[in-house]
């Protein structure tokens, strides 16, 4: 299986989390850029600050390499239209793809109307600029039922709003990576996550993020009906080597 061409590799640890320097930040981005291109990556997910220079980075090397980026990152709780200023600053930078954090905590109060409103309103947004839109849904905050409703919302938000051709560019993601557990709780994707999702996503697509370890994991997930996993190991997953995945 050539795993490679589902990878979305990921940076997006701040300076300040990474007691790095921004020039240090800076050129780990650029070594993420680097191994992409050298391993077919589909794409680099990185912070918005970065978008503008890799993206004309991977143009002047004429790649087909993707840029991705994270709105609402990573607690999903910035307010919609704050969310679509970073988006359209993104779009204008030339970044592909969005990975929007859902606010899962105002789902969890059931304030549905304000997440149904920024699903409706950012995907609308990245979808008339062609951009690919996934939803990061933080499946370590979620119960297993909330995983459910909340991936069928979208599947009904999207199918009601967007034209039938569009849903596959429209992805549930399951997490942020950054997402604080306890006693060993995974963060990450999860098999069982993942098959909840699938089963309530419809003809939405989903993505596997953070906690893929192993080709062989990778390969599980993407049997499953996984269409990209983020990953800040994808090197060791097309290597056959175990993965150290922190975002």
């Amino acid at each position: 299986m050539e795993i490679s061409k589902y990878l979305d590799s990921t940076y997006l640890k701040t300076p300040k989390q990474s007691g790095l320097s921004e020039e240090e930040t800076l050129k780990k981005v650029y070594e993420l850029t680097d191994e992409a291109l050298e391993n077919n990556f589909f794409e680099v997910m990185i912070r918005p600050d970065y978008v503008k220079e890799i993206k004309n980075y991977l143009n002047s090397k004429s790649s087909a390499v993707k840029v991705g980026t994270v709105i609402g990152f990573h607690e999903g709780t910035a307010d919609t239209q704050s969310k679509l200023a970073e988006a359209e600053k993104a779009i204008a930078d030339g970044v592909d793809e969005l990975d929007y954090v859902i606010n899962y905590e105002a789902f969890k109060t059931g304030n549905i109307d304000l997440v149904k409103s920024e699903f409706v309103e950012g995907t609308k947004l990245a979808l008339e600029n062609n951009k690919v839109v996934k939803w990061i849904i933080e499946i370590a905050a979620l119960t297993d039922d909330q995983i459910v409703a909340i991936t069928q919302k979208m599947r009904i938000w999207a199918e009601e709003n967007f034209a039938a051709e569009d849903l596959k560019n429209i992805f549930v993601k399951t997490s942020t990576g950054f997402y604080p557990t306890e006693n060993g709780k995974p963060n990450g994707a999860t098999f069982e996550g993942i098959k909840i999702m699938l089963d309530n996503a419809g003809n939405l697509s989903v993505k596997a993020a953070g906690g893929v370890k192993t080709p062989s994991d990778a390969e599980k997930m993407i049997a499953m009906g996984v269409k990209r996993i983020g990953t800040s190991s994808a090197k060791s997953l097309v290597s056959d080597e175990k993965a150290v995945d922190g975002y």
